[in-house]
């Protein structure tokens, strides 16, 4: 028997649209409770909303994740309003295209700002609470550009490669408290992020959709504490 998760907290990065959004509404399906991080008050107030019909508890912050001290401020709201963290699913994230001569240096930079400095922000001040649970589960979405780079993704694959390290240095640290840390590498998802606004036009049945991933993540959450996957790549089947 896996184990049951109704009744646990999930705190969400980027959970205004794409998979964060789709995450946080599987979770509240399943009877967790949830914390929204996002940087669009709006986003995070219609997701909010969707998540109260399922009959659980719910917080929003606003926070821009490459800063720690927007980070520490919103995660003491939601630990006030829905309590310590459970799980943790570090998703917020940004792109950038272009080769290396071609691309300025701040995005460069913006971009391990936010994917690296921004995990890392969130993970900091999430993990003691559950060190002091001696439990929990931190999922972190990497992609599969950080398992293999790509010609004009020198910073976007560096960064996702950064979070493949960063995830198994810590999972190596806290399994003695009882933490699962895991990342998900998924190819081409359909979200605004790959799409922007062209989205719509996509095939649904062609590309993975953010609610693929969600029921996935739920999948590996139910795993029996004493198991975990610790990388995963997804893809879609037959996208062409």
């Amino acid at each position: 028997m896996g184990q049951e998760i109704k009744g646990k907290v999930a705190y969400i990065t980027g959970a205004g649209r794409g998979i964060g959004r789709a995450t946080a509404l599987e979770l509240a399906k399943e009877g967790v409770h949830v914390g929204l991080i996002a940087r669009t008050e709006s986003k995070l107030e219609e997701v909010a909303n969707q998540v109260l019909q399922h009959g659980v508890k719910v917080s929003i912050a606003v926070a821009d994740i490459s800063s720690q001290r927007e980070v520490d401020l919103a995660v003491s709201k939601l630990q006030k309003e829905v309590g310590a963290a459970d799980i943790l699913l570090n998703n917020a994230g940004i792109g950038a295209h272009g080769n290396m001569l071609e691309m300025d240096p701040e995005t460069w930079k913006r971009t391990f700002e936010v994917n690296v400095f921004g995990t890392y922000h969130v993970t900091r001040a999430v993990l003691p609470g559950m060190i002091e649970k001696n439990q929990g589960d931190i999922i972190n979405i990497s992609s599969s550009n950080g398992l293999k780079g790509t010609a004009g993704s020198t910073s976007y694959s560096a960064s996702k490669f950064a979070i493949q390290g960063m995830t198994e240095a810590l999972m190596q640290e806290v399994r003695r408290n009882n933490i699962r840390v895991f990342t998900l590498n998924p190819s081409l998802v359909a979200t605004e992020l790959a799409f922007g606004d062209k989205l719509e036009e996509k095939d649904k049945e062609k590309y993975m959709q953010p609610e693929d991933l969600a029921e996935y993540m739920v999948s590996q959450l139910k795993l029996h504490p004493r198991i975990f996957i610790k990388q995963s790549l997804q893809w879609a089947t037959n996208p062409f």
